[in-house]
């Protein structure tokens, strides 16, 4: 049977058009998904392209469905759930398999994105120890076997690891101080910021993410004076509170009720970040099952 060009689709992009479709706005589309807009529109009209139909009908409160885009959602829905499904079943696999998980959560994302996988793992572990680190760190640990695996943030230097992206990806967002006038803005440039001190890390911290930022903010027209953020994001944000400069973080800190500081999205940049499991080729074997269970908390958080 030959295959239809459809059988290298993203299924993705299906998740993407679902959200979208209950929506009817990119906007709060692109909020819920923890990514920007452009990209968002991008992913619609890529899926309308292979589908040979029409989605959305633009116009200027939103979006609505066409008569097409209702049969592709009701045709889509099942499939997702059943996705769902499988991942749910596979991640049943092998479970009395492992008996113990020191496991690293990445600092670089607000913890609350992570609760409900903590309690997937606990039930699944018998004796689960899990450390909170910066994502550098966490390499070094995993390196040094402290570590069975870790959760980090992408891009990453991590060369002798096994590192797998997962479906949990964050634009950056503007934090900056409320009496600024930038604050009154519903959205930021960052080259609007170009007369504002940025906290901003070193280089030799992380390396990749440092060169990927810098490619991006060159693009941007964004030319920024640094100075160098403390490593406690309570000490940034009160930093930031004060004044004394603007910071980056992914949108999921946007949860954070902080006094004296708001949270902007950038409308004219794709930054964003990525969780990524790494762990050392030899444990990929006995903790099979990891992947499958993240992917699946992940979707399920969407």
């Amino acid at each position: 049977m030959t295959a239809s060009p459809l059988h290298s689709l993203d299924i993705r992009l299906l998740r993407y058009f679902v959200v979208v479709a209950q929506e009817n706005n990119m906007s709060r589309a692109a909020q819920r998904l923890f990514m920007s807009q452009p990209p968002l529109s991008r992913h619609i009209r890529q899926l309308e392209d292979r589908l040979g139909v029409t989605l959305f009908i633009r116009h200027t409160k939103g979006l609505t469905l066409t008569d097409e885009g209702v049969r592709v959602l009701e045709i889509v829905r099942p499939l997702l759930a059943q996705q769902d499904e499988t991942y749910a079943q596979l991640s049943k696999l092998g479970q009395t398999s492992t008996q113990s998980l020191r496991f690293g959560l990445t600092t670089a994302f607000e913890q609350g994105i992570f609760a409900s996988l903590e309690s997937q793992l606990a039930t699944r572990v018998a004796a689960l120890n899990i450390v909170r680190h910066g994502s550098p760190e966490l390499v070094r640990q995993v390196r040094r076997g402290k570590l069975d695996a870790a959760l980090v943030a992408l891009p990453l230097q991590s060369a002798g690891l096994t590192v797998i992206p997962l479906a949990w990806q964050e634009p950056l967002i503007a934090a900056l101080p409320a009496h600024w006038p930038e604050a009154d803005a519903d959205s930021l440039a960052l080259r609007a910021l170009n007369s504002r001190p940025l906290f901003w890390f070193k280089r030799e911290r992380n390396p990749a993410f440092f060169d990927y930022t810098r490619a991006i903010f060159r693009h941007a027209g964004y030319s920024p004076v640094c100075i160098e953020e403390p490593l406690e994001h309570d000490v940034l944000l009160a930093r930031i509170a004060r004044g004394e400069g603007v910071s980056l973080f992914p949108a999921s800190f946007a949860a954070i009720q902080r006094q004296g500081v708001v949270f902007r999205p950038l409308c004219d940049t794709e930054l964003c970040i990525t969780v990524g499991l790494i762990l050392p080729p030899e444990q990929e074997s006995r903790l099979q099952w990891l992947p499958s269970l993240l992917s699946a908390s992940f979707l399920s958080a969407r």
